[in-house]
């Protein structure tokens, strides 16, 4: 029965030493995750905002075009030139990014 006893009276302390852990995780997940996926965020936006007609533009779908106007309250919808006469209307949020910028550009190969 004394080693039940004793293990009763090595049981971790409950102050501060017992959050170091926590707090250490936490100070990780900000450093690798949220930290730099908020400035991902931000440039993406500073992106969005700095379009203009005539840009190469990549969308979320996979399609490549160019900038022909803007519509809509504050210029939100893309109207986008994909050629042979097509032009297609894509929300400003639906942008990638430049196409210059894309990791891969088929047109390039």
């Amino acid at each position: 029965m004394e080693f039940l006893f004793a293990a009763g009276e090595s049981a971790p302390s409950a102050g501060i030493a017992g959050f170091i852990p926590i707090l250490a995780i936490v100070a990780i997940f900000y450093l690798l995750i949220w930290r730099p996926q908020s400035k991902q965020r931000k440039a993406h936006v500073e992106q969005l905002k700095a379009l203009r007609k005539g840009d190469s533009v990549l969308t979320r779908g996979g399609i490549y075009g160019k900038i022909a106007g803007f519509q809509g309250k504050e210029n939100q919808k893309v109207i986008v030139d994909v050629g042979g006469n097509i032009k297609l209307t894509v929300a400003r949020t639906y942008i990638a990014g430049l196409a210059d910028s894309a990791p891969e550009n088929p047109e390039g190969n």
